[in-house]
């Protein structure tokens, strides 16, 4: 219980520092529309001796029998990137439909992992092109069925095993997010063109990232982006490549798009995702309700 009221605690402290920047930084009316908007997350960081365990980033993961490693046809084998326990979450302070059981494995395919011909280099996933989504998966194995650590294939240079604790903290969508583009557009015309000028977001976005806590691996909430809005990257790889950045579509379909998961570079871990980016995994709220896994979408960001 007591874990619970400083987990909780440390949650509302968090979600008043947000509240506190957005009505320094931004105008009030815009402010308002920005801190209704915060959701809940669960950050995942290194376990310490006697905190709670709910997952792992790399090292080997537990698989069913049956289950082949995932992989990705005609390129390799998948990387194993982060194991989390859905039973070890705090699920009743998040706003998405997480299975209350299981294990969600996230896998993905580094070309720079492994051991490759140097002759036949490998493709890379590329967070806009659909093609290559099959280098990115994630898995929920369900309670109660027996699974057994499975060494990596051949191909695979594992990353280093690094037990993982819970947090919960408070988010806010980016600048860029279209549900925060859609609430300010009934604002006045004054609100419209501070959110329309170049620049206006910095001292906001650089208040946001002090002091830095990275990395930002978390479950549910707003992404932390590296370049925008990440459901933008998603809406990019449904609608294909011809569809104009400023038809109503693209923002409709960004917006049927929820983070499930946000994994970091982390050097404990020996995880470098370009030029220190981040992976990310999103999934439609009914088809994670659904336990619909296999229907996620990837992309992944660096500076």
């Amino acid at each position: 219980m007591r874990a619970d009221r400083e987990i909780i605690g440390a949650m509302l402290k968090e979600h008043r520092r947000l509240v506190t920047l957005a009505r320094r930084h931004l105008p009030p009316a815009v402010a308002e529309r920005w801190i209704a908007l915060m959701r809940p997350a669960v950050r995942l960081r290194t376990r310490q001796e006697g905190q709670k365990l709910v997952g792992q980033l790399g090292g080997l993961p537990a698989l069913p029998d049956g289950l082949p490693w995932p992989e990705w046809e005609g390129e390799g084998s998948l990387g194993f990137v982060a194991l989390i326990d859905c039973g070890r979450l705090p699920l009743d302070r998040l706003d998405i439909a997480l299975p209350d059981s299981g294990t969600l494995l996230f896998f993905y395919f580094d070309p720079e992992d492994g051991y490759f011909d140097p002759e036949y280099p490998p493709r890379a996933v590329e967070g806009r092109n659909p093609e290559t989504l099959a280098g990115a998966r994630v898995i929920h194995i369900p309670a109660g069925v027996p699974t057994t650590e499975r060494a990596a294939p051949a191909d695979i240079d594992p990353y280093d095993h690094v037990p993982l604790t819970a947090e919960l903290i408070s988010t806010g969508p980016d600048w860029e997010h279209p549900a925060l583009r859609a609430a300010v557009r009934a604002l006045s015309d004054d609100d419209r063109a501070f959110m329309n000028g170049h620049g206006n977001s910095d001292p906001f976005r650089m208040a946001l990232s002090k002091p830095p806590q990275l990395p930002q691996h978390r479950i549910g909430g707003y992404a932390y982006p590296v370049q925008g809005a990440v459901e933008l990257d998603v809406a990019a790889t449904q609608l294909g490549g011809g569809t104009p950045v400023d038809d109503t579509a693209w923002e409709k379909e960004a917006r049927r798009w929820t983070l499930l998961a946000q994994i970091d570079t982390d050097d404990e871990a020996g995880m470098m995702w370009g030029d220190v980016g981040s992976l990310y995994w999103l999934i439609k709220p009914e088809d994670l309700a659904a336990g619909r896994f296999d229907a996620a979408s990837f992309t992944w960001q660096c500076s």
